[in-house]
């Protein structure tokens, strides 16, 4: 293929996506986020695109925001055919938006038009959806509202996490893409307008990780998986935060019943630490107390003795 091809993406979510374009069009050029620090050292870390385009020799720029002239001068000298976009983080402008001939193209890990905005994949396992996807999408000037280009759906198993299910979706995705491009490049293919109720899932933060025990036990323990590895869940307990890694819910019947309380109550359940909640019991299973590693809830409970 002659085209050449700007890639825009930033998170771990997009290498397949990367590796799979430099494997079969000319990559002209990477944007990508700037460094920012991580870790309990806070040093400055590149984002994976980066350190990828640098191992695959592409040249690469990391602006604060997209509409910066230096920026969008290196966009414009790249002469991009296409731009291909997989989590990368900015809202596009008009002008970029309509550089390249054939448009810009984005890898979106929804079904579009559920789930969009910044956080699909942990807005699907949150709210018990059956299934999720990835979907092939012309870009516009709105939150992921343009015109679907090709979609491919996955199931969501009950043990799914947003850690487990993210590279899935990443690989489907690239796969997709490069089964999506040759017709689109070659006007074969027809976009179609997004049907049905769409539904948005914004950025998250750390804070939203708390959970709150007026809530189900089902609805908290499908919380813990979404917002696993990030932002994670957590409780604060004697002061302190308490990270809350896994955890199931009681089967319910007699010793539900017998435990009784409020919701937000400690109990010791089958030996492991409990939490009375609006409905059901929610049982930890693993958890990391802070300045610790994480610990399976039996380990724990017997250094909390003032738990219940």
């Amino acid at each position: 293929m002659a085209e050449k091809v700007v890639f825009m993406g930033s998170p771990d979510f997009a290498i397949p996506a990367l590796e799979a374009l430099d494997a079969q069009y000319h990559v002209a050029g990477v944007v990508t986020q700037p460094d920012r620090p991580a870790g309990r050292g806070r040093k400055l870390t590149s984002p994976p695109i980066k350190i990828l385009a640098d191992r695959l020799s592409i040249p690469t720029i990391q602006p604060r925001r997209m509409a910066e002239d230096e920026a969008m001068a290196t966009l414009k000298s790249w002469h991009p055919d296409l731009i291909v976009v997989a989590a990368f983080g900015q809202i596009l402008r008009t002008e970029v938006l309509e550089l390249p001939r054939f448009g810009c193209i984005n890898v979106h890990a929804s079904l579009l038009p559920r789930w969009r905005g910044a956080a699909p994949i942990q807005a699907a396992i949150l709210n018990g959806d059956p299934q999720t996807g990835v979907t092939i999408m012309k870009m516009d000037q709105g939150v992921d509202t343009g015109p679907i280009l090709s979609q491919q759906a996955v199931p969501v198993s009950p043990e799914e996490t947003a850690g487990s299910l993210a590279p899935k979706l990443a690989r489907l995705g690239a796969q997709l893409l490069i089964e999506t491009l040759p017709p689109y490049l070659e006007g074969e293919l027809q976009s179609s307008l997004q049907q049905g109720e769409a539904t948005y899932a914004p950025m998250l933060k750390k804070s939203d990780g708390e959970l709150d025990f007026n809530l189900g036990a089902a609805a908290l323990e499908r919380k813990i998986r979404a917002y696993h590895p990030w932002p994670g869940t957590f409780i604060i307990w004697n002061d302190q935060r308490l990270k809350i890694i896994s955890a199931h819910t009681s089967g319910g019947g007699g010793k539900d019943q017998q435990a009784g309380g409020i919701p937000g109550q400690h109990l010791i359940y089958d030996d492991l630490p409990a939490v009375v909640t609006g409905e059901g019991i929610l049982i930890i299973d693993e958890l990391q107390p802070a300045g610790k590693k994480p610990m399976p809830g039996s380990i724990f409970l017997q250094g909390a003795r003032e738990w219940v």
